[in-house]
Protein backbone atom coordinates (compact mmCIF):
# COMPACT_ATOMS: atom_id res chain seq x y z
CA UNK A 1 0.00 0.00 0.00
CA UNK A 2 2.60 2.59 1.18
CA UNK A 3 5.79 3.61 -0.53
CA UNK A 4 7.41 0.51 -2.33
CA UNK A 5 10.41 -0.75 -0.66
CA UNK A 6 13.23 -2.02 -3.06
CA UNK A 7 12.04 -6.22 -3.42
CA UNK A 8 11.76 -8.59 -5.89
CA UNK A 9 8.59 -9.55 -7.40
CA UNK A 10 6.64 -12.05 -5.57
CA UNK A 11 3.36 -14.21 -6.58
CA UNK A 12 0.87 -15.56 -3.70
CA UNK A 13 -1.62 -18.19 -5.65
CA UNK A 14 -5.43 -16.35 -4.39
CA UNK A 15 -6.45 -18.59 -1.85
CA UNK A 16 -10.16 -20.27 -3.27
CA UNK A 17 -12.41 -22.54 -2.05
CA UNK A 18 -16.10 -23.57 -1.48
CA UNK A 19 -17.49 -21.48 1.01
CA UNK A 20 -19.06 -23.48 3.53
CA UNK A 21 -22.86 -22.95 5.05
CA UNK A 22 -23.31 -20.54 7.16
CA UNK A 23 -24.47 -22.69 10.49
CA UNK A 24 -26.88 -22.44 13.70
CA UNK A 25 -24.71 -22.35 16.46
CA UNK A 26 -26.83 -25.11 18.43
CA UNK A 27 -25.63 -27.62 15.65
CA UNK A 28 -21.68 -27.10 16.54
CA UNK A 29 -19.85 -30.45 16.44
CA UNK A 30 -17.58 -30.91 19.91
CA UNK A 31 -14.60 -32.53 19.95
CA UNK A 32 -14.09 -36.37 20.92
CA UNK A 33 -12.50 -35.91 24.50
CA UNK A 34 -14.24 -35.39 27.69
CA UNK A 35 -14.42 -32.17 28.92
CA UNK A 36 -14.65 -33.41 32.98
CA UNK A 37 -11.18 -35.37 32.48
CA UNK A 38 -7.64 -33.82 32.97
CA UNK A 39 -5.60 -33.78 29.36
CA UNK A 40 -1.90 -35.41 30.65
CA UNK A 41 -0.62 -34.56 26.98
CA UNK A 42 -0.75 -32.05 24.55
CA UNK A 43 -4.49 -32.29 22.83
CA UNK A 44 -4.42 -33.15 19.21
CA UNK A 45 -7.27 -31.05 16.71
CA UNK A 46 -9.03 -33.91 14.79
CA UNK A 47 -11.83 -33.29 12.30
CA UNK A 48 -14.26 -32.61 14.07
CA UNK A 49 -12.52 -30.02 16.31
CA UNK A 50 -11.63 -28.37 13.11
CA UNK A 51 -14.74 -28.07 11.79
CA UNK A 52 -16.41 -26.72 14.72
CA UNK A 53 -13.56 -24.20 14.47
CA UNK A 54 -14.63 -22.92 11.30
CA UNK A 55 -18.18 -23.20 12.47
CA UNK A 56 -17.31 -20.39 15.65
CA UNK A 57 -15.73 -18.50 12.82
CA UNK A 58 -18.00 -18.30 10.68
CA UNK A 59 -20.71 -17.41 14.08
CA UNK A 60 -17.91 -14.62 14.51
CA UNK A 61 -18.02 -13.09 11.31
CA UNK A 62 -21.87 -13.09 10.48
CA UNK A 63 -22.72 -11.49 13.75
CA UNK A 64 -20.30 -9.03 12.68
CA UNK A 65 -21.93 -8.60 8.79
CA UNK A 66 -25.57 -9.39 11.02
CA UNK A 67 -24.89 -6.02 13.08
CA UNK A 68 -24.57 -3.76 9.79
CA UNK A 69 -28.06 -4.92 8.70
CA UNK A 70 -31.42 -3.27 9.15
CA UNK A 71 -33.65 -5.10 11.01
CA UNK A 72 -33.15 -8.32 12.65
CA UNK A 73 -31.27 -10.75 10.33
CA UNK A 74 -32.68 -13.96 10.23
CA UNK A 75 -35.02 -13.27 13.33
CA UNK A 76 -32.06 -13.80 15.96
CA UNK A 77 -32.22 -11.99 19.23
CA UNK A 78 -29.19 -13.04 20.14
CA UNK A 79 -25.13 -13.25 18.61
CA UNK A 80 -24.60 -16.98 17.08
CA UNK A 81 -21.34 -16.76 19.47
CA UNK A 82 -23.51 -17.18 22.38
CA UNK A 83 -24.54 -21.04 21.41
CA UNK A 84 -20.93 -21.53 21.35
CA UNK A 85 -19.90 -22.87 24.97
CA UNK A 86 -18.00 -26.10 26.48
CA UNK A 87 -15.11 -27.72 24.47
CA UNK A 88 -15.05 -24.89 21.98
CA UNK A 89 -16.11 -21.41 22.83
CA UNK A 90 -14.71 -17.81 23.19
CA UNK A 91 -12.60 -16.46 26.06
CA UNK A 92 -14.45 -13.88 28.16
CA UNK A 93 -11.68 -11.41 26.38
CA UNK A 94 -12.52 -11.97 23.12
CA UNK A 95 -16.08 -12.08 23.68
CA UNK A 96 -16.04 -8.40 24.70
CA UNK A 97 -14.34 -7.30 21.88
CA UNK A 98 -16.37 -8.94 19.49
CA UNK A 99 -19.25 -6.78 22.00
CA UNK A 100 -17.51 -3.37 21.79
CA UNK A 101 -17.24 -4.20 17.37
CA UNK A 102 -20.47 -5.54 17.40
CA UNK A 103 -21.85 -1.87 19.32
CA UNK A 104 -20.05 -0.07 16.94
CA UNK A 105 -21.19 -1.71 13.75
CA UNK A 106 -24.58 -0.75 14.82
CA UNK A 107 -23.50 2.54 15.20
CA UNK A 108 -21.85 2.58 11.72
CA UNK A 109 -25.79 0.90 10.57
CA UNK A 110 -27.29 4.26 11.95
CA UNK A 111 -24.84 6.73 10.57
CA UNK A 112 -25.00 5.20 6.89
CA UNK A 113 -29.10 5.19 7.56
CA UNK A 114 -28.51 8.57 7.91
CA UNK A 115 -26.95 8.84 4.65
CA UNK A 116 -29.83 6.79 2.88
CA UNK A 117 -27.56 3.66 2.76
CA UNK A 118 -29.27 0.53 4.19
CA UNK A 119 -28.59 -3.42 3.75
CA UNK A 120 -32.04 -5.52 3.52
CA UNK A 121 -29.48 -8.54 4.48
CA UNK A 122 -26.57 -10.24 4.58
CA UNK A 123 -24.37 -13.45 4.01
CA UNK A 124 -21.23 -14.99 5.65
CA UNK A 125 -19.60 -17.77 4.93
CA UNK A 126 -16.16 -19.01 6.38
CA UNK A 127 -13.73 -21.36 4.63
CA UNK A 128 -10.87 -23.25 6.62
CA UNK A 129 -7.43 -22.86 4.62
CA UNK A 130 -5.11 -24.40 7.01
CA UNK A 131 -4.96 -26.00 10.81
CA UNK A 132 -1.39 -25.34 12.76
CA UNK A 133 -1.10 -26.73 16.24
CA UNK A 134 1.97 -26.04 18.81
CA UNK A 135 1.31 -27.77 21.90
CA UNK A 136 -1.96 -26.00 23.56
CA UNK A 137 -2.02 -23.09 21.16
CA UNK A 138 -3.60 -23.37 17.67
CA UNK A 139 -3.90 -21.04 14.58
CA UNK A 140 -6.41 -21.53 12.06
CA UNK A 141 -6.52 -19.59 8.74
CA UNK A 142 -9.85 -18.88 7.06
CA UNK A 143 -11.64 -17.02 4.35
CA UNK A 144 -14.04 -14.98 4.79
CA UNK A 145 -16.62 -14.52 1.97
CA UNK A 146 -19.55 -11.86 2.78
CA UNK A 147 -22.67 -10.23 0.60
CA UNK A 148 -24.44 -7.78 1.84
CA UNK A 149 -28.14 -6.74 -0.12
CA UNK A 150 -28.28 -3.10 -0.50
CA UNK A 151 -31.51 -1.91 0.58
CA UNK A 152 -33.28 0.34 -1.95
CA UNK A 153 -33.30 3.82 -0.10
CA UNK A 154 -32.14 5.66 -3.00
CA UNK A 155 -33.74 3.41 -6.15
CA UNK A 156 -30.60 3.20 -8.28
CA UNK A 157 -27.62 1.75 -5.41
CA UNK A 158 -26.13 -1.53 -6.93
CA UNK A 159 -27.64 -4.97 -5.93
CA UNK A 160 -24.91 -6.18 -3.39
CA UNK A 161 -21.32 -4.90 -2.22
CA UNK A 162 -18.67 -7.84 -0.64
CA UNK A 163 -15.49 -8.74 -0.51
CA UNK A 164 -13.30 -11.54 0.33
CA UNK A 165 -11.23 -11.63 3.28
CA UNK A 166 -8.49 -13.92 5.40
CA UNK A 167 -8.05 -14.13 9.21
CA UNK A 168 -6.18 -16.11 11.54
CA UNK A 169 -7.71 -17.07 14.85
CA UNK A 170 -5.76 -18.07 17.67
CA UNK A 171 -6.88 -20.82 20.11
CA UNK A 172 -5.57 -21.76 23.85
CA UNK A 173 -6.90 -25.15 25.13
CA UNK A 174 -6.50 -25.69 28.77
CA UNK A 175 -5.64 -28.81 30.93
CA UNK A 176 -8.92 -30.31 30.47
CA UNK A 177 -8.53 -30.12 25.98
CA UNK A 178 -11.23 -27.35 25.91
CA UNK A 179 -10.47 -24.87 23.32
CA UNK A 180 -11.01 -21.03 23.32
CA UNK A 181 -10.91 -18.54 20.93
CA UNK A 182 -8.33 -16.10 22.21
CA UNK A 183 -7.55 -13.77 19.21
CA UNK A 184 -8.58 -12.89 15.78
CA UNK A 185 -6.03 -11.00 12.97
CA UNK A 186 -6.49 -9.95 9.53
CA UNK A 187 -4.06 -11.31 7.69
CA UNK A 188 -4.36 -8.70 4.38
CA UNK A 189 -2.33 -5.99 3.36
CA UNK A 190 -4.93 -3.61 5.54
CA UNK A 191 -8.37 -4.64 7.16
CA UNK A 192 -10.44 -2.70 4.72
CA UNK A 193 -13.75 -5.09 5.04
CA UNK A 194 -16.89 -3.01 5.34
CA UNK A 195 -17.88 -5.48 9.00
CA UNK A 196 -14.57 -4.69 10.59
CA UNK A 197 -14.19 -1.90 13.29
CA UNK A 198 -10.23 -2.47 13.40
CA UNK A 199 -7.55 0.76 12.42
CA UNK A 200 -6.22 -0.27 9.03
CA UNK A 201 -2.20 -0.91 9.79
CA UNK A 202 0.03 1.12 7.82
CA UNK A 203 3.81 0.99 7.26
CA UNK A 204 5.49 4.18 8.46
CA UNK A 205 6.90 6.02 6.20
CA UNK A 206 10.82 5.13 4.71
CA UNK A 207 11.54 7.55 3.07
CA UNK A 208 11.29 11.79 3.39
CA UNK A 209 9.20 12.89 -0.26
CA UNK A 210 11.27 15.19 -2.05
CA UNK A 211 9.88 19.20 -2.15
CA UNK A 212 9.86 18.40 -6.18
CA UNK A 213 6.87 15.85 -6.33
CA UNK A 214 3.67 16.71 -7.22
CA UNK A 215 1.07 17.31 -4.02
CA UNK A 216 -2.47 16.36 -4.47
CA UNK A 217 -5.06 18.74 -2.68
CA UNK A 218 -7.28 16.83 0.15
CA UNK A 219 -10.68 16.29 -0.85
CA UNK A 220 -14.04 17.03 1.18
CA UNK A 221 -16.20 14.28 2.16
CA UNK A 222 -19.19 16.23 3.04
CA UNK A 223 -22.18 15.31 1.01
CA UNK A 224 -23.70 16.68 -1.20
CA UNK A 225 -21.04 17.19 -3.47
CA UNK A 226 -21.04 20.21 -5.72
CA UNK A 227 -22.04 19.56 -9.27
CA UNK A 228 -18.80 18.30 -11.43
CA UNK A 229 -19.94 16.06 -14.25
CA UNK A 230 -17.79 14.26 -15.80
CA UNK A 231 -17.51 14.28 -19.67
CA UNK A 232 -17.14 10.32 -20.93
CA UNK A 233 -15.79 11.01 -24.27
CA UNK A 234 -13.34 14.07 -24.09
CA UNK A 235 -10.03 11.80 -23.23
CA UNK A 236 -10.91 9.00 -25.62
CA UNK A 237 -10.75 6.51 -22.44
CA UNK A 238 -12.43 3.85 -22.12
CA UNK A 239 -14.18 4.38 -18.67
CA UNK A 240 -16.78 1.39 -18.76
CA UNK A 241 -13.90 -0.91 -20.12
CA UNK A 242 -12.22 -0.12 -16.44
CA UNK A 243 -15.41 -1.11 -14.40
CA UNK A 244 -15.52 -3.93 -16.32
CA UNK A 245 -11.81 -5.10 -15.76
CA UNK A 246 -12.20 -4.14 -11.76
CA UNK A 247 -15.76 -6.10 -11.56
CA UNK A 248 -14.36 -9.27 -13.08
CA UNK A 249 -10.68 -9.38 -11.42
CA UNK A 250 -12.10 -7.61 -7.80
CA UNK A 251 -11.00 -11.39 -6.06
CA UNK A 252 -9.75 -13.66 -8.68
CA UNK A 253 -6.47 -11.71 -9.81
CA UNK A 254 -5.71 -11.49 -13.45
CA UNK A 255 -2.48 -14.38 -13.51
CA UNK A 256 -0.75 -12.01 -16.03
CA UNK A 257 0.17 -9.90 -12.90
CA UNK A 258 1.97 -10.33 -9.85
CA UNK A 259 0.40 -10.57 -6.71
CA UNK A 260 1.29 -8.50 -3.63
CA UNK A 261 -1.69 -8.59 -1.66
CA UNK A 262 -0.16 -10.43 2.01
CA UNK A 263 3.42 -11.14 3.38
CA UNK A 264 4.33 -7.85 3.63
CA UNK A 265 4.40 -7.07 0.28
CA UNK A 266 3.06 -3.50 0.35
CA UNK A 267 -0.66 -4.58 -1.02
CA UNK A 268 -2.04 -4.92 -4.41
CA UNK A 269 -4.72 -1.90 -3.91
CA UNK A 270 -2.60 0.12 -6.93
CA UNK A 271 -1.27 -2.88 -8.88
CA UNK A 272 -5.10 -3.71 -9.32
CA UNK A 273 -6.26 -0.40 -9.99
CA UNK A 274 -3.25 0.20 -12.47
CA UNK A 275 -4.31 -2.94 -14.25
CA UNK A 276 -8.11 -1.51 -14.49
CA UNK A 277 -6.80 1.97 -15.72
CA UNK A 278 -4.39 0.28 -18.27
CA UNK A 279 -7.89 -1.89 -19.84
CA UNK A 280 -9.33 1.58 -20.20
CA UNK A 281 -6.51 2.85 -22.41
CA UNK A 282 -3.92 4.28 -19.58
CA UNK A 283 -0.60 3.81 -22.03
CA UNK A 284 2.87 2.63 -20.68
CA UNK A 285 5.68 5.14 -20.01
CA UNK A 286 8.78 2.66 -20.32
CA UNK A 287 11.67 3.86 -18.41
CA UNK A 288 13.74 3.67 -15.17
CA UNK A 289 11.56 1.27 -12.70
CA UNK A 290 11.95 3.93 -10.02
CA UNK A 291 11.28 7.50 -12.04
CA UNK A 292 8.00 8.10 -11.06
CA UNK A 293 7.67 10.01 -14.33
CA UNK A 294 7.22 6.70 -16.14
CA UNK A 295 4.71 4.29 -15.93
CA UNK A 296 4.28 0.08 -16.70
CA UNK A 297 3.51 -3.21 -15.75
CA UNK A 298 2.87 -6.53 -17.01
CA UNK A 299 4.07 -9.91 -15.30
CA UNK A 300 7.67 -9.79 -14.94
CA UNK A 301 7.93 -6.16 -14.40
CA UNK A 302 6.52 -2.96 -12.83
CA UNK A 303 7.45 0.25 -12.37
CA UNK A 304 7.10 1.43 -8.96
CA UNK A 305 4.21 4.48 -9.94
CA UNK A 306 2.09 1.45 -10.99
CA UNK A 307 2.28 -0.64 -7.78
CA UNK A 308 2.92 2.40 -5.67
CA UNK A 309 0.12 4.09 -3.90
CA UNK A 310 2.40 7.50 -3.30
CA UNK A 311 4.06 6.78 -6.98
CA UNK A 312 0.97 6.80 -8.79
CA UNK A 313 -0.46 9.90 -7.24
CA UNK A 314 3.09 11.45 -8.48
CA UNK A 315 2.95 10.26 -11.74
CA UNK A 316 -0.82 10.94 -12.04
CA UNK A 317 -0.86 14.71 -11.35
CA UNK A 318 3.08 14.80 -13.27
CA UNK A 319 1.59 13.46 -16.48
CA UNK A 320 -1.87 15.51 -16.58
CA UNK A 321 -3.55 12.04 -16.97
CA UNK A 322 -5.70 13.08 -13.47
CA UNK A 323 -7.10 16.02 -12.43
CA UNK A 324 -7.88 16.66 -8.80
CA UNK A 325 -11.57 16.98 -7.53
CA UNK A 326 -12.41 19.14 -4.98
CA UNK A 327 -15.30 16.79 -3.47
CA UNK A 328 -15.54 12.60 -2.93
CA UNK A 329 -19.11 12.22 -4.25
CA UNK A 330 -17.69 13.89 -7.49
CA UNK A 331 -16.14 10.62 -8.18
CA UNK A 332 -17.37 9.30 -11.31
CA UNK A 333 -17.08 5.80 -13.04
CA UNK A 334 -13.09 5.31 -14.34
CA UNK A 335 -12.08 8.17 -11.02
CA UNK A 336 -9.44 7.10 -8.64
CA UNK A 337 -9.55 7.75 -4.61
CA UNK A 338 -6.93 7.52 -2.60
CA UNK A 339 -7.11 7.51 1.82
CA UNK A 340 -4.27 8.42 4.37
CA UNK A 341 -5.26 6.79 7.17
CA UNK A 342 -3.00 8.20 9.72
CA UNK A 343 -2.46 11.36 8.06
CA UNK A 344 1.29 11.25 8.23
CA UNK A 345 1.01 12.96 4.57
CA UNK A 346 2.03 9.51 2.91
CA UNK A 347 -0.96 7.63 1.17
CA UNK A 348 -1.94 4.10 2.14
CA UNK A 349 -4.55 3.00 0.16
CA UNK A 350 -6.02 3.27 -3.74
CA UNK A 351 -9.76 2.74 -4.75
CA UNK A 352 -11.19 2.58 -8.17
CA UNK A 353 -14.76 3.81 -9.26
CA UNK A 354 -17.39 0.90 -10.68
CA UNK A 355 -20.34 2.80 -10.50
CA UNK A 356 -21.97 6.05 -9.56
CA UNK A 357 -25.96 6.29 -8.62
CA UNK A 358 -27.74 9.43 -7.69
CA UNK A 359 -24.72 11.58 -6.75
CA UNK A 360 -22.64 8.50 -4.60
CA UNK A 361 -19.51 6.76 -6.58
CA UNK A 362 -19.36 3.10 -5.47
CA UNK A 363 -15.60 1.70 -5.08
CA UNK A 364 -14.02 -1.48 -6.08
CA UNK A 365 -10.18 -3.07 -4.52
CA UNK A 366 -7.87 -4.98 -3.79
CA UNK A 367 -6.61 -5.54 0.12
CA UNK A 368 -9.04 -6.28 1.32
CA UNK A 369 -10.76 -7.61 -2.14
CA UNK A 370 -13.87 -6.02 -2.19
CA UNK A 371 -16.27 -4.70 -4.80
CA UNK A 372 -19.00 -1.95 -4.91
CA UNK A 373 -18.19 -0.40 -1.65
CA UNK A 374 -20.03 3.01 -2.05
CA UNK A 375 -17.85 5.99 -1.04
CA UNK A 376 -20.18 6.97 2.20
CA UNK A 377 -19.37 3.64 3.78
CA UNK A 378 -15.75 4.44 3.34
CA UNK A 379 -16.18 7.91 5.34
CA UNK A 380 -18.53 6.34 7.52
CA UNK A 381 -15.46 3.44 8.83
CA UNK A 382 -12.54 6.13 8.48
CA UNK A 383 -13.98 9.37 9.24
CA UNK A 384 -10.52 10.71 10.19
CA UNK A 385 -8.95 9.93 7.27
CA UNK A 386 -7.38 12.24 4.49
CA UNK A 387 -8.91 11.69 1.16
CA UNK A 388 -7.57 12.30 -2.12
CA UNK A 389 -10.15 12.37 -5.42
CA UNK A 390 -8.67 12.25 -9.30
CA UNK A 391 -10.67 12.22 -12.39
CA UNK A 392 -9.03 10.17 -15.17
Amino acid sequence: MKTRKLSRTRRRATILGAAAASVVAGAAMLPNWSAGAAVVDDPTVDARTKATFQQLADAVFTDRTDALVDGRQGNRDKPLTDGFSGDVRMSAGTARSEDAALSALDQRKDKLAKLGEKYSKGSTTVTLDATSVKGRKAKVAVTETTTLTYEKVRGSEPGTTGFQAHHELTFSADRRGDWQLTGIRATDEGDLAVNSTARPAVEPMTAKVASTTPSAPKASTSYPGPANPKNFTASGLDYPAMATYAKQYWSNYNPAYPNFNGQGAGGDCTNFVSQSLKAGGWKHVPGYVYDYTKWFGNADIQSHSFIGVNEWSWFAQNSKRTTSLANVYQLDVGDVLQLDFDKDGSKDHTMIVTSRNRGVPYLTYHSTNTYSRSVASIIASYPNALYYAYRT
